[in-house]
């Protein structure tokens, strides 16, 4: 599938792989490649000598182009960056933050960098920082969010209408037919992230996997607006926030409730009940744990069936 983000990054399929904190270590990231995607290494929940190690080891089992997804917000971020570029590592996927502070300063080092945006106005701000790609990732997403709760469907002709970019959607996407769907309004390939969480390669906790793939609709709720909003799925934690945002709590006390480590709590320790567990709302379309080369291989041939469908349509005017 030759196109401007298969070719930009030199992978055989517009798909990438979310870089998700705790689910997106070096397991997921080099199966993603290998399987003709792009995987990315979530560095949001790494510190720098186990940044330094996942790349390492994803290195040793790919030769395809891999990335590290970076949220600009970290504390240690220029120690990232200066591990990213020790290592050489092709591409860079930055999010939460000003992607002109460290855009040109990777390009300087040959990496190519995509930045993630939530609303047309970041999308211009990061064309003009000179990215290399966009991702327009609508509210339906998983993690970290965007106040406005632009749905993707909305959000990917917005950013087409206002950037010449290379683009690539986000939030919601799981299938074939979603991916068609995205690039039929412009987006040039598509980010997921929820359908690799139930993938046997993820670093994610069993006990979370199960919960995603036994969840169904309406299990997830958009929270924590007032410090950086984050999708949910429901818990007692997730019930706990809810009400004390119905009560109007303070952002102090939220982040009290929230605590250092409540996303690898649940994530990747386990508890299922009190932890953080972050994912999309396409989570209630998950039904089975699968391999990430199955994962592709379904989403691929289900592309290539609905566009041969929609080519044999005939529409009455």
């Amino acid at each position: 599938m030759s196109n401007r983000i298969s070719n930009l990054f030199q992978i055989k399929y517009p798909i990438i792989q979310g870089g998700m904190i705790w689910c997106s270590g070096w397991e997921l990231a080099s199966a993603v490649s290998n399987a003709g995607g792009l995987g990315l290494i979530g560095a949001g929940s790494m510190y720098p000598d186990v940044l330094k190690e996942h790349i390492q080891k994803t290195k040793k089992v790919t030769n395809k182009p891999f990335g590290v997804n970076i949220p600009l917000i970290y504390p240690a971020v220029e120690e990232l960056i200066k591990i990213i570029v020790e290592e050489k590592v092709p591409i860079v996927f930055s999010s939460a933050g000003n992607p002109k502070t460290w855009t040109k300063i990777l390009q300087n080092e040959g990496i190519k960098v995509a930045h993630v945006v939530s609303n047309a106005k970041f999308a211009t701000k990061s064309e003009e920082a000179g990215v290399d790609a966009i991702v327009a990732e609508g509210f339906e997403a998983g993690g970290h969010n965007g106040r406005e709760e632009t749905t993707t469907l909305t959000l990917i002709p917005l950013v087409r209408s206002k950037t010449t970019a290379p683009l690539i959607a986000a939030g919601g996407i799981a299938t074939g037919k979603a991916m068609l769907a995205a690039m039929v309004l412009g987006a040039d390939g598509v980010q997921m992230g929820s359908r690799f969480v139930a993938s046997t390669e993820s670093s994610a906790h069993q006990n979370f996997k199960n919960e995603v793939i036994k969840s169904g609709e309406g299990a997830t709720r958009l929270a924590l607006k007032k410090l950086i909003p984050v999708r949910l799925l429901h818990n007692n934690f997730a019930q706990q926030v809810e009400k004390a945002e119905l009560e109007g709590k303070s952002v102090d006390f939220l982040k009290d409730l929230l605590g250092k480590a409540r996303s690898k709590q649940g994530m990747f320790d386990g508890d299922i009940v009190e932890g953080e567990l972050e994912i999309g709302q396409v989570a209630a379309i998950i039904n089975k744990e699968q391999s990430v080369q199955n994962i592709i291989n379904d989403i691929i041939l289900e592309y290539k069936v609905a566009k041969n469908q929609m080519g044999h349509v005939k529409f009455a005017l």
